[in-house]
């Protein structure tokens, strides 16, 4: 008997893609804020990809990009604990969406990587003593049979400060980041690539943060919040 292939790629690829619609720890899809902003934002569409590029759009300009006031704590860096403020860093804003789209029924994970950030203020990379921001979150979508990459990170609001163009997510073609700025100056590179995720890698990214920002290790080590503005 002719084994059906198809049939067979079929089933495992719906296997890989189970993870990435379960909910986690950090990523709490199942939680009822997440899921009630997730319906309210998605609208009723039936279509996956107009769902996601609604989501995207909720998320980015609904959270005001905020990489000053940072909470390392495992409530603060769950999905469902962004909705109870206004702004976000890279990883919660990214987070957030991500489980938005998992309460969908859209597959959805993480992605991590060191960027080198071009036009950060002076006050950050004082803070930070480099301009290297470690382990800055994205998102990967599952759409039409491939995975899509999403950043619903930097708000149109602060985009249009710094002069770049915002990043705009059109549910078919990656979407990772502004290389330069709107006069063409570089804005952000990608320097190390951690790979996706299921859900927030918490430990392997506390170990990243007191490796590279060593003189900030009590505050990590600690959990407590670090406030860049004070």
């Amino acid at each position: 008997m002719k084994k059906d292939v198809s049939a067979t790629q079929t089933s495992m690829e719906k296997q890989q893609l189970t993870q990435y619609l379960t909910p986690g720890e950090f990523m709490n899809s199942d939680h009822p804020d997440v899921i009630k902003y997730a319906r309210a934002n998605a609208g009723d569409s039936t279509d996956l990809q107009e769902k996601a590029k609604r989501l995207y759009l909720a998320v980015r300009d609904g959270f005001r990009y905020d990489a000053y006031q940072l909470d390392f704590s495992k409530k603060a860096m769950q999905a469902s604990d962004l909705l109870q403020r206004d702004y976000g860093y890279c990883v919660e804003k990214s987070n957030l969406f991500a489980a938005c789209c998992r309460a969908e029924g859209i597959p959805a994970r993480l992605g991590f990587a060191n960027v080198r950030n071009h036009l950060g203020t002076e006050k950050l990379e004082k803070k930070l003593k480099t301009d290297v921001l470690v382990f800055h979150g994205y998102a990967e979508v599952y759409l039409d049979g491939k995975w899509i990459k999403a950043t619903p990170v930097f708000n149109k609001e602060l985009c249009d400060k710094l002069g770049v163009a915002a990043l705009d997510f059109d549910g078919e073609n990656d979407n990772i980041f502004q290389a330069h700025s709107k006069t063409g100056n570089l804005f952000m590179e990608y320097l190390h690539d951690y790979g996706v995720f299921a859900d927030v890698p918490y430990e392997l990214f506390m170990s990243e943060l007191r490796k590279h920002y060593a003189h900030l290790t009590t505050e990590i080590m600690d959990l407590q919040q670090i406030n860049i503005r004070s």
